[in-house]
């Protein structure tokens, strides 16, 4: 029923607000420790333990925090831990991934272009990739490569990058970016849920028991954190290319995701000096803005739009048959292409779009059908598109677009 797509629809809604959310209060928590600890300060009245002290003003009042860089000498009262943030973060990005990409998969996760593959091996190769992503890099951080921080983020970028160019060779641009991200942010809610609490568990237990704990467990809790910190920002971007086809739909869409992470390690830098009082690298900044103009150019480069020389010829799909079947399917083609098609399209006829907005092409029936919920809750059930309805729209074309995808759904029930 058409009912179900705008319900469905809110869900992802909901389950985005709920990303965006868990994110900021992840993200948040993460850059206000890092900066803290990169802040503290010593002196010899400091407790029997600490590392360091920072006194801070904030909402009126002044908070007063030290650190022990293994643990105090007795257990406190009360103990305040930041997990659920991540957890949060994590499990409601899972979703929204299953959402959009999975239940969407056919319009969003597989290209049949560049791989053969069917919407449940594409969806097999979504969620096995980010358990093995999590597999080698916990295997690298186990290994000697754990005593040469510098190499290791190395390597961790190398696999990166392989993952970028690997998930590009079977997905749409537009699931490769998100993909990586998700790859990403699995490594760092891993990194919480594996290594950091269990090696904080284990100080408290000490504690508890009255054992001095080994400091071990902090520095490699502290290894982990450190590369979630490098890592936030490239997932940031990450999560929003998808609003942006200058970013996903290019030919070298890997490398620009590659760039990225490294712009993330720029940023990080200097605010981590800053923080550190160990001056203001104002180069990196000269570097980031030299990799984001690098990436600019790249997005529309000479034979960027290689992948939209020649109109797809291709049969329909089980599914898109039944749109096709559907009773006025040939006068909602019509409609889309007369109304949609001048943006949507692989050489774009409306001024200053260069790219397919969300790199929805709509130009044949084969498009016109695999874009028959997007069609139906943009243009039908909402006024969202075309955008401040700039070609006409008329609401009597609104209607015909929702009586017949009520139609094909009703279609799509009985098989």
């Amino acid at each position: 029923m058409s009912e179900f797509a705008i319900i469905w629809d809110w869900i992802g809604f909901g389950v985005r607000w709920l990303h965006v959310i868990t994110a900021i209060a992840w993200i948040g928590s993460s850059f206000y420790f890092i900066a803290l600890d990169l802040g503290l300060r010593a002196h010899p009245d400091l407790p029997f333990g600490a590392h360091g002290e920072e006194w801070q003003v904030h909402g009126g009042g002044f908070y007063h925090i030290q650190k022990y860089l293994v643990a105090p000498e007795k257990m406190p009262e009360h103990l305040t831990w930041f997990k659920w943030e991540s957890y949060a973060t994590w499990l409601s990005g899972a979703a929204l991934l299953m959402i959009v990409y999975w239940v969407g998969g056919e319009l969003y996760l597989i290209d049949n272009n560049k791989a053969e593959i069917s919407l449940f091996q594409g969806i097999a190769i979504s969620a096995l990739s980010l358990s093995v992503g999590w597999i080698v890099y916990d295997r690298l951080c186990k290994s000697g490569l754990a005593e040469h921080p510098i190499l290791l983020m190395l390597i961790l970028f190398v696999l990166l990058v392989i993952m970028g160019w690997a998930y590009n060779q079977v997905f749409t641009g537009r699931a490769m970016m998100l993909h990586l991200g998700a790859f990403t942010a699995t490594i760092m809610s891993a990194n919480v849920f594996f290594i950091i609490m269990p090696n904080q568990r284990i100080v408290v237990k000490d504690l508890q028991d009255g054992r001095m704990p080994d400091p071990k467990y902090g520095k490699i809790a502290k290894l982990r954190s450190t590369h979630n910190n490098y890592l936030t920002l490239p997932v940031l971007f990450l999560m929003l290319s998808n609003h942006y086809p200058l970013a996903f739909a290019t030919q070298y869409n890997w490398i620009i995701a590659a760039l990225v992470f490294l712009m993330g390690v720029t940023i990080r830098h200097f605010f981590n000096s800053m923080h550190a009082r160990k001056g203001t690298p104002y180069w990196t900044w000269v570097v980031t803005a030299v990799l984001f103009i690098f990436i600019m150019w790249l997005s529309t480069a000479p034979l960027m739009y290689g992948d939209y020389d020649q109109e797809e010829v291709r049969g329909f799909t089980p599914v898109e048959q039944i749109y096709v079947n559907a009773e006025g399917f040939e006068e909602v083609s019509d409609i889309v292409q007369g109304r949609c098609s001048m943006c949507h399209a692989r050489e774009p006829g409306y001024d200053g779009i260069h790219r397919a907005p969300k790199n929805v092409l709509l130009e044949t029936p084969s498009e016109v059908a695999a874009a028959a919920r997007q069609i139906y809750l943009q243009s039908g059930a909402s006024n969202a598109m075309p955008p401040a309805n700039v070609t006409w729209m008329e609401p009597s074309e609104r209607a015909k677009i929702i009586r017949w995808y009520t139609e094909a759904r009703s279609g799509l029930n009985k098989v």
